[in-house]
């Protein structure tokens, strides 16, 4: 096979795979501005007849949908900038600081990413439960706040900042904390990017834990709230269509403008260590 039409061949391929996972969200996309009742009609329409904005006024103005997406901006941007700083200071301090017991505790840390978190999800509401924290936002984000995924994440690439560097400082009369703050966040300025998008993402798209914390509907997330209105109204195909679009639009933003500092955060922490 010559070379020019084997790479015919593979971009026809990334092509038609590109259409293949494209379709869903651009059909979705479509429906939710038709009129109801005309996507249920056989064969289903790829375009609205008449494009409205009659789903998303329906929305906003009378199933609530901007309270639950303010809830979420709340929940998840406070998740996000919290598990931040935790995960940064603790992934530091096992790549580059010395104590007793850091390899121990690191390895036990690892173990606990084997355990599934739904085992752990009965004791901690039980204990939230205790503590007050039950159908509050703070019920929702504490639990978020550090994860073991995120200081594996830093640890493995602060183990590439040069220990040459952070000894210079030292010697300069710079304590931890300015060394921290002024040399090694900007050196991680691409993993954070990557550890806040990965972080936002999970905190938007997080189900299970919501439903079973947050009880009173006024405090409800998008995907809650979307399941709450998928039982009202299951036969409007084109509202739920708009409400996925408001769900799923804001973290597809985020993520096409932070992209190439994501790929940057995983590609150089696949490589450090």
């Amino acid at each position: 096979m010559s070379p020019r039409l084997m790479k015919a061949l593979i971009n026809g391929l990334l092509i038609g795979g590109t259409v293949v996972a494209l379709f869903p969200l651009l059909w979705m996309l479509s429906v939710s501005f038709m009129a109801p009742g005309e996507a249920s009609a056989l064969p289903p329409p790829l375009l609205p007849k008449h494009p409205g904005w009659a789903n998303y006024r329906e929305l906003f103005v009378r199933a609530g949908m901007g309270r639950y997406l303010l809830n979420s901006v709340l929940v998840a941007g406070a998740i996000t900038a919290l598990s931040l700083v935790l995960n940064l200071m603790a992934g530091y301090a096992f790549a580059k600081l010395r104590f007793a017991g850091r390899e121990r505790l690191f390895q036990a840390l690892l173990g606990a990413l084997v355990i599934p978190a739904q085992v752990a999800m009965l004791p901690l509401f039980l204990l939230l439960k205790y503590v007050g924290l039950v159908n509050s936002y703070a019920g929702v984000v504490a639990p978020a706040m550090a994860t073991v995924f995120g200081i594996f994440l830093v640890r493995q690439y602060a183990r590439g900042i040069p220990d040459e560097l952070l000894e210079a400082a030292r010697i300069d009369g710079a304590g931890e904390w300015r060394i921290f703050v002024q040399i090694v966040l900007p050196l991680l300025k691409p993993i954070i990017v990557t550890l806040a998008i990965f972080s936002f993402l999970a905190a938007w798209n997080d189900f299970m834990w919501p439903l079973i914390v947050l009880t009173g509907q006024e405090h409800y997330t998008l995907p809650i709230g979307l399941a709450s209105l998928a039982r009202e109204h299951a036969q409007d195909s084109e509202l739920m269509m708009a409400g996925s679009v408001v769900t799923v639009l804001p973290v597809l933003l985020l993520f096409l403008s932070l992209q190439r500092y994501y790929l940057q955060g995983l590609l150089l922490g696949s490589v450090k260590g």
